[in-house]
């Protein structure tokens, strides 16, 4: 016989089993009678066995209702551990705000400071930090996979997310220390023009057009050595002599490890790393931390959507 009862059912049952009587069960299961009635008789066919003996005067377990009704309080019990466990996970799941980056946004404590004024007002939310490759310009808010993101503009389709500008760097052009451009104290986008240069993944669309410098080329087009993932990878295709790249004067750090120097490039705009979120994501813990942001960036009266 295959057992296919709903927890409703054992509810219902463990109910009349208890009080030996309908019309008390179903008062307590805030149900009729005779609809009560209805599904006890249904689930004693689907078992194939009565479960209650009934007359005018009482209402008594059958052998087969002694059996069952144990079992049943242990499957009800269990579902209800099973419940408050889901609803303990969707709870957390609730108060954890992902945070998505493709390089650390470590620049002068902005992380610490901005979580000190986020927790602040969400005490009990959790942040939780997903390094996203460079494939994916928006470190996660295109898919969903992250909340909020810090993310380098510009980023494909930016009209579908809301953003607060954390830092605007010089960009720098990074290339082995044996490079000849390595003795000059800054260059020029005239002095890079014939470099290969290493490049974003095609996935990064207007991203990796800006980092390499398309519009300061006059026939908008660059020599590809190598394209690039994550700074490992950059340090090593710089090292190997596969190309240069630009970077952020921010993250140099990452790239100058030992066999690499960075230069200024004077005559091209500079770069923005940005807060960034979907902007139909009203939910109060991303608008929060967009608030604890602009608080961080002394913007007192942050943009009163936030």
């Amino acid at each position: 016989m295959v057992m296919d009862v709903h927890g409703r059912d054992l509810r219902y049952f463990v109910a009349v089993a208890e009080e030996l009587h309908f019309t008390r069960a179903a008062e307590r299961l805030f149900v009729s009678q005779p609809a009560l009635s209805k599904q006890i008789r249904l689930l004693e066919k689907h078992l194939d066995t009565a479960l209650f003996t009934r007359d005018r005067r009482a209402v008594q377990l059958t052998p087969a209702g002694e059996a069952l009704l144990p079992h049943a309080r242990r499957v009800l019990e269990a579902w209800e551990d099973a419940s408050a466990a889901l609803e303990a996970a969707k709870a957390v799941a609730d108060s954890t705000l992902i945070i998505g980056m493709s390089t650390s946004p470590g620049r002068g404590g902005m992380l610490p400071a901005i979580r000190s004024r986020f927790t602040g007002a969400f005490p009990g939310a959790r942040l939780e930090l997903r390094q996203v490759g460079w494939e994916d310009p928006t470190a996660g808010l295109a898919d969903g996979s992250s909340d909020v993101a810090f993310v380098w503009l510009p980023i494909p389709e930016e009209h579908r997310y809301g953003r607060i500008i954390m830092a605007a760097e010089p960009r720098h052009v990074a290339f082995p220390d044996r490079h000849p451009l390595a003795a000059k104290p800054d260059v020029t986008m005239s002095d890079l023009i014939d470099e290969p240069f290493l490049a974003l993944p095609e996935t990064a669309g207007p991203l990796r057009d800006f980092w390499l410098a398309l519009d300061a080329r006059p026939d908008g087009a660059a020599r590809i050595g190598a394209v690039i993932n994550n700074p490992d990878e950059t340090y090593e295709a710089l090292v190997d002599g596969r190309g240069v790249c630009l970077v952020a004067s921010g993250n140099a750090p990452l790239l100058t490890r030992g066999d690499v120097v960075t230069r200024p490039v004077v005559d091209i705009a500079p770069c923005h790393l940005a807060l960034a979120w979907r902007k139909e994501d009203a939910r109060p813990l991303v608008r929060g931390y967009a608030r604890a942001a602009a608080l961080f960036l002394g913007r007192t009266h942050a943009d009163p959507s936030l």
